[in-house]
């Protein structure tokens, strides 16, 4: 049986339980009279546990706090001064915690060291059946409501120092959870919260912006059609993040996961299967280790497609924002869903870079998916050979698109730009080089907003050739001057009358 076999295989048995949660299945009633409050102080029906993780020893649960036993409390050395992180984790396959857990306790001690980081085990029942353990959401979502309750009130326990982060079915427990305590917790982190039987939920049942006074969600497995797919696909925060489009993550195709069996052996295909729906844990972790030097900025987009065009990449009224950990709590009257591109590992921080580009030509060309290189030059570093394949590529037609780079290359002063060849052998090549000439290239950043205009560096244009040299670009100097400036060169070159360039 070939190695694709397996994989294929094994992805659905593992998917099998998933499938499944399309089938009718009652789910239980927990919400009981809805005009009291009394339910919350009643502790004797708490199956979930809460363990309070050390940065020592981060992967092993020493000390459970017990709803109702107060003195648990101290023996598990809570600290009531500092914030408090509840993780919770989602449906599993083995009843064993996921190797995340560790990782992300680990992380959050090291981005805040006096915190207290607890995690709530409901192994029992997420190691169901997936629709038994997703109809449990609710229950567990009660157990850790009665549970933050019973903390705040014997402590005298700020709300606004609880940050509850919940992944897969867990950011649904973590959503009702906050719909349930009898004051609004400041924040919930959903990572990638769980598509099946939720994707057409009520707010009640699954993860919502009323859950909590802020609510940031990413969103990295939506691949699939509605309430199918492993993550959910609507926005269900405040701010709904989306990398790379929200669908499947660099580094988690075929490929890649036979290259990691290779090496981690076929008993961790569960792992590999979930790459992408785990990646929202590591962006995560990443904004909390690498928060400081490699910042992941995110962008308000209408769509994905937009996006990718570069046409997003403002930061006025709140149109960007950071991603993780350090998220901006922006409370708007809708969810805002926003798109950032990052690499296939971390640090996952990528630079993005709306291109803007006129090509003229004196004959009429049309082409599609043709391959480009462009190289990039600032003042900090530069970025060569970056390649992009260029949708449709027309006479005098002005093309837009968005370019990444991992490197910080400062401020732009130079761009090259070449037509690669895309055969071994073209009929165009035979009978005459296509080409297109270029006056200048706009280009804007992302995370410095800055904008810059590069006009070919010898003569009025630059000739772009398949197959052949770079067309080079630097920095214009009018790009130099203010607007006013601007208009009173445009005075002088054109006269009174001039008309503004609509390139």
């Amino acid at each position: 049986m070939g190695t694709e076999n397996i994989y294929l295989i094994t992805v659905w048995i593992i998917l099998a339980n998933i499938c499944a949660a399309f089938s009718t299945t009652s789910e239980p009633t927990i919400f009981g009279n809805n005009n009291s409050t009394k339910w919350l102080e009643d502790y004797t029906d708490i199956v979930t546990k809460f363990s309070l993780r050390t940065a020592e020893v981060p992967d092993d649960d020493l000390c459970y706090i017990v709803p109702g036993q107060q003195l648990t409390i101290p023996e598990c050395e809570f600290n009531p001064e500092t914030q408090t992180f509840v993780v919770i984790h989602g449906w599993t396959v083995t009843g064993l915690f996921e190797s995340w857990v560790p990782k992300l306790v680990t992380a959050l001690y090291e981005r805040e060291p006096k915190a207290n980081v607890i995690v709530v085990d409901w192994l029992t029942r997420a190691q169901q059946h997936y629709s038994t353990s997703a109809g449990y959401t609710k229950l567990v979502g009660k157990d850790v409501a009665k549970f933050v309750n019973w903390l705040q009130k014997t402590l005298d326990y700020p709300w606004e120092k609880i940050h509850l982060l919940g992944y897969s079915l867990g950011a649904h427990v973590a959503g009702i959870a906050g719909f349930l305590t009898d004051h609004k917790v400041n924040r919930i982190t959903g990572l990638d919260p769980a598509g099946p039987t939720f994707e057409y939920a009520d707010a009640h049942s699954t993860l919502s912006p009323d859950d909590a006074l802020f609510v940031d969600v990413l969103h990295t497995n939506t691949r699939g059609s509605p309430d199918r797919s492993i993550g959910i696909q609507r926005p269900v925060g405040h701010v709904d993040i989306y990398p790379n489009g929200g669908t499947f993550q660099p580094g988690c195709d075929l490929q890649n996961t036979m290259k990691m069996i290779a090496l981690t052996g076929i008993h961790n295909m569960d792992q590999i299967v979930k790459c992408s729906h785990e990646r929202s844990i590591h962006l995560f972790i990443d904004s909390l280790v690498n928060g400081q030097d490699h910042q992941s900025m995110a962008y308000r987009c209408s769509s994905k497609e937009a996006f990718m065009k570069g046409m997003c990449l403002n930061c006025r009224k709140n149109r960007c924002n950071k991603v993780g950990y350090n998220v901006v709590a922006v409370r708007l009257p809708r969810s805002t869903k926003m798109f950032l591109k990052t690499r296939e590992m971390m640090p996952f921080k990528l630079f993005h870079f709306q291109v803007k580009i006129h090509f003229f030509s004196s004959e009429k060309l049309s082409y599609t998916e043709q391959p480009m290189k462009i190289s990039l030059y600032g003042t900090h570093d530069e970025k060569t050979d970056i390649p992009y394949i260029m949708p449709q590529l027309n006479s005098n037609s002005t093309v837009s698109f968005l370019l990444t780079t991992e490197v910080d290359i400062g401020e732009l002063l130079m761009v090259k730009l070449r037509w690669e060849k895309d055969a071994y052998f073209s009929w165009s090549d035979w009978w005459g080089n296509s080409n297109f000439h270029i006056r200048k290239i706009r280009i804007k950043a992302g995370e410095t907003q800055s904008k810059g205009i590069f006009s070919a560096k010898d003569g009025e244009f630059a000739y772009l050739v398949r197959g052949k040299d770079d067309a080079v670009f630097v920095k214009s100097k009018e790009d130099n001057l203010s607007r006013k400036e601007k208009t009173m060169h445009r005075l002088k070159m054109h006269g009174s009358h001039f008309t503004q360039s609509t390139e």
